[in-house]
């Protein structure tokens, strides 16, 4: 197919060039009047030159500014080539944005929303960092005593568990923990509370008789909280707030202040109050079985840490902060989440376990 011959605009355009340069610039009244160019196409464009044009007017209207179409079916300038309506803009990931996000910028005048990058929330919750100077020293002591529990806890307690009844182990149990409920009372009124104190006491006396010395629990059942207080939170409520972390051998996971609780607590100990030596140690052991298996529950989440000693630690100072702080507020007990004041659930190791003499000996 023949493209189509574009028109001859020389002859028509020079008696335009003469007036312009003979008037400087001015239109004279003998100036012929517009001329269209025909299209030799039936599709063609006309192109419409104005006799008062400029010369650089009129040098755009040259037939280099057409644009044929390759088919040879239309031709059109560039001007009428481009859009009349503005197209939206691509997102940042190529993406054309989403009508949702043209409605936004529509109405608030701004980009799509970006609830990342939104200036207006809140910054981001920061855990507090573990204050653990010594921990080159705790690792050690941590190895040691996984160790100790690899190699003697852990079978003690698995045999513990095939051997006794379930019935019999929440008995034993219930024993220990009312065992320790007169500390947690003088604790409790140490610190100022003595709704707890009397809580603490009156948990006691009612499974010490109603309950068999301790081995059935009729204080839950009336509703009696079960709360736990030692001398390292005492001193906690007293002023001695931030403590650096150190974990003990054989006890476990404390902090400074709550080594020198541990001192404080020993005499108060119902356990060293037993005289023969050989009961002593049995109910020690017992205990100390008992708590292994507590803590079951734990093993699967300790082992798949990535960081096991981190892991022990953050958990244990996060929840000893939690009690040292409620301690000091004497906040109500229901504001705090339950699995931190749940004591049974987070057993830690008690002074009172360790088969050791008593601090003072009897003649």
């Amino acid at each position: 197919m023949t493209p189509p011959r574009l028109p001859r605009l020389t002859p028509l355009l020079l008696p335009l060039l003469l007036a312009a340069c003979a008037g400087g610039g001015g239109t004279r009244e003998d100036a012929p009047a517009p001329v269209a160019v025909a299209p030799t196409a039936a599709n063609d464009a006309a192109v419409a030159v104005d006799a008062s044009a400029q010369p650089s007017d009129v040098t755009a209207a040259e037939p280099s500014t057409v644009a044929a179409d390759p088919t040879g079916a239309t031709g059109a300038t560039a001007d009428t080539a481009a859009p009349t309506q503005p197209s939206a803009a691509p997102a940042a990931t190529g993406e054309p944005p989403t009508q949702a996000e043209l409605d936004y910028a529509a109405i608030y005048g701004a980009g799509p929303y970006d609830p990342v990058a939104d200036p207006t929330l809140p910054a981001p919750a920061q855990m507090p960092a573990a204050y653990d100077p010594w921990e080159t020293w705790n690792r050690k002591v941590h190895r040691f005593n996984n160790a100790v529990d690899r190699t003697i806890a852990t079978p003690l307690a698995r045999a513990y568990v095939k051997v006794v009844p379930r019935p019999v182990r929440l008995g034993v149990g219930n024993f220990f923990n009312n065992l320790g409920q007169p500390v947690s009372a003088l604790n409790a009124l140490l610190q100022g509370r003595p709704k707890q104190a009397g809580q603490s006491l009156g948990r006691f006396l009612l499974n010490a008789t109603v309950g068999v010395g301790g081995l059935f629990d009729p204080a839950s059942a009336a509703n009696i909280p079960n709360r736990s207080e030692d001398f390292g939170q005492t001193l906690g409520v007293w002023g001695w707030r931030n403590s650096r972390y150190v974990e003990l051998p054989l006890f476990g996971p404390r902090t400074l202040r709550d080594t020198f609780g541990l001192v404080g607590d020993a005499p108060l100990s119902p356990t060293r109050q037993v005289e023969d030596d050989g009961t002593r140690f049995f109910l020690q052991g017992l205990q100390l079985v008992d708590l292994r298996t507590q803590l079951f529950a734990l093993d699967g989440m300790r082992a798949g840490a990535a960081d096991e000693y981190a892991l022990v630690r953050d958990a244990w100072l996060q929840r000893r902060n939690y009690q040292i702080q409620s301690d000091r507020r004497q906040q109500a007990e229901d504001e705090l989440p339950d699995y931190l004041l749940d004591d049974e659930a987070n057993p830690t190791v008690p002074v009172d376990v360790m088969p050791m003499v008593p601090l003072s000996p009897t003649p």
